[in-house]
Parts: C-alpha cells; sequence; structure tokens
C-alpha cells in the first residue's frame, strides 16, 4: 500500500480493492464512498435499499451499508474519504486490500461535491499539460498511460495501477498507441462546478484542439465534510 503523504491535510483518500465471491460480504462504516464495479456485480445494500451494481457501475453513499458479491462475485473499487486516516473496513468473505491513500487538502467551510467518472482515450490519444480545479485518485482499467504529473519522472501506468493528482501540478498523460485505454477517478471538487468540467489547460490553445477522449460521468452529487 502506499503510505499516505504528508501535507498537513486534515482528510484522506483512499482508494480499496474488494473481491468477493458469491456469498462474500462486508460492512461498510459510514464515509463519503463511491463503488465502482470493476468485474462481475455486485449489491449495495444501505439505507434500506438494495442497489444492483453491474460491471461498468458506480454507486455513491455517505452511511454505512453493506456490500455482497453477486451471482459470479466481484471486484470493486472503492473510493472513500475520510478525516484523518480512517480504519480500513474489510470483507468478511471475499479480500479487501488499499491500493493508494493520499492526503487531501479540503477547506470544512468551503462545499464540495464527490465525482467519479471514466476517461476513454482511443489509441495514441494525449491529455495535454492541465490541471484541475480538485484533487483525485485515477485507477487504470485497461490500456497503459504515461503519466507525467508536475517535475517527478514519467510514469508507466497498467491495469490495476493507482495514482493521485493534486490539480495544482500539471498533468500530461500518454496512451497505448496499440490499444484503447481507459481509466476510472474520484476527485473532490468545488460544488460550484457541478456538471461543469474541472480540466484547466496550461496553454488555454490547447482547449480549442478537440479532446482526445470521452467521458462516462457517474456520480457528481454535493457532499458534506465534517
Amino acid at each position: 500500500m502506499t503510505p499516505v503523504a504528508s501535507s498537513g491535510s486534515d482528510y484522506t483518500l483512499r482508494l480499496c480493492e474488494d473481491t468477493l465471491p458469491t456469498a462474500g460480504r462486508g460492512a461498510l462504516a459510514a464515509l463519503n464512498r463511491v463503488l465502482y464495479a470493476r468485474r462481475g456485480s455486485a449489491r449495495v445494500v444501505a439505507a434500506e435499499r438494495d442497489v444492483r451494481l453491474d460491471e461498468g457501475q458506480a454507486w455513491h453513499g455517505a452511511h454505512g451499508c453493506e456490500l455482497h458479491g453477486g451471482e459470479a462475485g466481484a471486484t470493486v473499487l472503492r473510493f472513500e474519504l475520510a478525516r484523518g486516516v480512517a480504519p480500513l473496513d474489510r470483507m468478511s468473505v471475499g479480500t479487501s486490500r488499499a491500493l493508494l491513500e493520499h492526503a487531501i487538502d479540503l477547506d470544512p467551510r468551503a462545499e464540495y461535491l464527490m465525482r467519479a467518472d471514466r476517461v476513454d482515450f482511443a489509441p495514441g490519444g494525449v491529455a495535454l499539460p492541465h490541471r484541475h480545479r480538485g484533487g483525485g485518485i485515477r485507477c487504470l482499467l485497461e490500456g497503459a498511460l504515461e503519466v507525467t504529473v508536475g517535475e517527478a519522472p514519467a510514469r508507466q501506468v497498467t491495469p490495476g495501477g493507482a495514482w493521485f493528482e493534486s490539480g495544482r501540478e500539471p498533468v500530461l498523460a500518454v496512451a497505448s498507441k496499440d490499444a484503447p485505454t481507459s481509466f476510472v477517478r474520484v476527485a473532490i471538487l468545488p460544488r460550484e462546478i457541478r456538471g461543469r468540467t474541472s480540466i484547466m489547460y496550461v496553454d488555454p490553445k490547447d482547449a480549442e484542439r478537440g479532446r482526445p477522449r470521452t467521458y462516462t460521468v457517474f456520480v457528481d452529487e454535493p457532499i458534506e465534510i465534517v
């Protein structure tokens, strides 16, 4: 597990992977979270509602809930926002592992939303240097992506790899030339941009060059942070 970066923040964004057999289940404490079904299907039971989560779908909630493996089991990506470092809830039948935890700078007096979306690149797609209006975690689903964040060396990310972007450092992303590439991400953004893009290009002219990628938004919901 990648350790939490120290930045003086009181908040942590975490990505876990839960693998559940058909009978697998786990109880999850109340946190702002997104669940994304990477493989198979699952059920989420929360607030007297029972929601089916099929492969490629996402669910958002802030109350305690139960996660159950579907007919053929499931692999679920679990994104959670916590104050400090919350204990990791584990499946009672199945496995849970933390892929990445990172401090995220939030102002408790400000208003935020939690956004979950998937980004799909055509082969050879490039996201020119850009920033975002807030921080978030990304997890590669398929293909390959060379990611350069700020002054850090370029990193080659393969499926299952996760990384954090604060939104402050410029990011350059270059997709595989041989196959489609996609990742899912969850970001904490200012509530005022609900329904609008968070991207800001380093060179504003790059916004006019079109987008060599598509976006599927699953969640764009106001949250309360405590």
